[in-house]
């Protein structure tokens, strides 16, 4: 009930606004204009990167923390249940392809399996390769729709990700 209403909402401001042709060109910081995919994308990468404050691998450092016991207690079943009832839905899904109506349709049978991998993630206190990475999408905020800088950057994260996030919390 809740998407359709959603949905009304958002077809009735859709309506209010009327049409608007999505750009395919965006500015540089000259103000040149560009139409072609690669000049695009290399024109997002640098600006997040900026943005980020990110221009190479090396800028980021790990610190190791040694201690006698792990530092994050092993969750439990139900405690992994409670994160999968709260995921948001109609949300894009993030580096893994899995979305939050994907594992909340699986029930028992899925939290009980992302129950089995966030354990040794608690217990190695390293996260997995993939969950480190993320699609940072550009998101229009309002102004000039070429400008580049008009937008903000969103990250996708995994859902998985989010999962063990919220049971840390």
């Amino acid at each position: 009930m809740n998407k359709i209403i959603k949905d009304l909402y958002r077809g009735i401001n859709d309506f209010k606004k009327g049409y608007q042709p999505r750009t395919k060109t965006v500015k540089d910081g000259n103000g040149d204009l560009f139409t072609d995919t690669h000049s695009i994308v290399t024109r997002w990468r640098k600006l997040f990167s900026q943005l980020l404050n990110v221009q190479s691998v090396n800028d980021i450092m790990q610190t190791e923390i040694q201690t006698a016991e792990p530092l994050v207690p092993e969750p439990n079943v139900f405690e992994a249940e409670k994160p999968l009832e709260k995921l948001k839905t109609h949300k894009l899904a993030g580096t893994d392809h899995i979305s939050a109506e994907m594992i909340k349709a699986g029930g028992r049978t899925t939290s009980s399996e992302i129950h089995k991998l966030n354990n040794p993630v608690c217990k190695k206190e390293e996260l997995p390769e993939t969950w480190k990475k993320s699609i940072t999408v550009p998101v229009y905020k309002k102004g000039d729709k070429p400008d580049c800088s008009k937008y903000r950057g969103m990250s996708l994260l995994s859902t998985t990700y989010k999962t063990l996030y919220s049971i840390l919390l």
